[in-house]
């Protein structure tokens, strides 16, 4: 346990369905604290916490916290910033003398006194953080991993093996990173995003330099990005570099080039380069951190991926269903990247929930045309998350500007018949909201 948290009994989250906030909440509940909390909805992550014994509620109200958490001597208050500010058990603990901290303060006083291994980027940080935390795991490490997803292998966002190194997902979200001390840290991507935090795009990536300026031993950089470290790349002069890459029965097998060694034959059972580079990341700082090499090369063969990434529903010769997380255009291009390579001419239907107002305004024009890049179309409405509407902003709006005459608008309780009516061999539901809790009812509709 952490310098500062040691005393504290219980644990109180508001927005502990999150996917960073689950994993907190697993952890302190590992540790034999007593952990409750507030969530918007129900999801399978909070029905999942409450099989662990964890007391969650649905109803903004003061009354439904356990009596326990209103001890302010022994709780401490974790929130996340997606809460509104006018949120009422928010305003009550903000008042009362709680101790209380944001994800990404707890997360700084978890990995301060401990090595940390942090990822950041504006893409790829949360299968690259699952395949670290199971590199290390499985080559014998005693790691505690926060994962900003579920792991395939584990069924959990949080891998607990022991405590001598720690793994995070470092989210650039309300700068949360700057609260980590990283050893060893990577940087994958620097797009632009966020930018109803950030307002402009050199704000974010001077945001990334801070975060890769607190690396103390090593600091990992996808070959191009605008900062110095060790590179690597694919098929490149990087430090680390994917080489010699087939494909056989969707699985990369590649060589991988270091700055002392070449490691061949290496297998991974995920589709996309991107991927490939999320693979080569994990590999390199496994590696640094000291894992043998052997060991490595057998974990990377076991990684299974991330629930929502890439994540195959239906995989036959009639019918492919994938589901996938993308929710920024670079994200899509990397998804639509993979699709057509591992099921080369096939006809594929793009169903797409945009994730934020501000996000679609803008980057209209490269979903518009990210989109337009698939056979054919189907749009949800945008999904607010934290937001209120903006005026002029909605799914017709970007429907307009998607250049393919197979496009259409529609609502959930529609989406299976519209599905239904393609002739598309290859399905793909994308997006950040709640267009996951659609998937289970799309496979089961589309296996009969």
């Amino acid at each position: 346990m952490s310098k500062g948290l040691e005393n504290i009994k219980n644990i109180y989250f508001i927005g502990i369905g999150g996917i960073g906030m689950s994993a907190l909440a697993r952890y302190f509940k590992f540790l034999g604290k007593n952990v409750a909390g507030y969530d918007k909805t129900s999801t399978q992550i909070t029905t999942d916490l409450s099989e662990l014994g964890i007391d969650i509620h649905f109803n903004d109200s003061v009354d439904e916290i356990p009596e326990i958490f209103l001890d302010t001597e022994n709780t401490l208050i974790i929130y996340t910033p997606a809460i509104p500010k006018d949120h009422t058990e928010l305003m009550y603990v903000q008042s009362n003398g709680f101790l209380i901290k944001k994800r990404a303060e707890v997360l700084g006083i978890i990995t301060k006194g401990v090595y940390t291994l942090a990822v950041a980027g504006t893409h790829g940080k949360t299968t690259t953080t699952a395949i670290l935390g199971h590199l290390l795991k499985e080559s014998g490490a005693k790691v505690t991993a926060f994962l900003g997803g579920i792991s395939e292998n584990y069924n959990s966002n949080l891998i607990l093996e022991g405590n001598d190194v720690v793994v995070v997902e470092a989210d650039e979200f309300d700068r949360s990173f700057l609260q980590l001390y990283p050893d060893i840290a990577a940087v994958t991507s620097m797009d632009a995003d966020h930018l109803d935090i950030y307002e402009e795009a050199n704000a974010l990536e001077n945001s990334f330099r801070e975060f890769a300026s607190r690396a103390k031993d090593h600091l990992l950089i996808c070959n191009g990005l605008p900062i110095n470290g060790i590179t690597y790349g694919i098929e490149d002069n990087s430090d680390y570099s994917a080489q010699n890459i087939r494909i056989d029965n969707g699985t990369y097998i590649f060589d991988l080039k270091t700055p002392d060694q070449y490691i061949n034959d290496l297998h991974l059972n995920l589709p996309g380069k991107h991927n490939l580079l999320n693979a080569i990341t994990a590999f390199a700082i496994a590696m640094l951190f000291g894992s043998p090499t052997t060991s490595l090369a057998k974990a990377l063969f076991t990684f299974k991926g991330v629930k929502r990434r890439f994540t195959y529903q239906i995989k036959t010769d009639q019918l492919v269903y994938v589901d996938d997380y993308a929710h920024h255009p670079t994200e899509i291009n990397a998804l639509h990247q993979a699709v057509r390579e591992m099921h080369p001419n096939k006809k594929v239907v793009a169903v797409f929930q945009p994730h934020l107002y501000s996000r679609t305004r803008d980057f209209a024009k490269d979903f518009a045309s990210s989109l337009s890049q698939f056979d054919h179309v189907l749009l949800l409405d945008i999904y607010p998350a934290r937001e209120l509407p903006i005026s002029g902003i909605t799914s017709k709006w970007l429907l307009d500007m998607i250049t393919i005459d197979h496009k259409k608008l529609v609502t959930k309780e529609k989406l299976i018949d519209e599905i239904r009516k393609s002739d598309a061999q290859v399905v793909l539901t994308i997006g950040a909201g709640d267009i996951g809790e659609e998937v289970n009812d799309i496979k089961e509709a589309l296996m009969i």
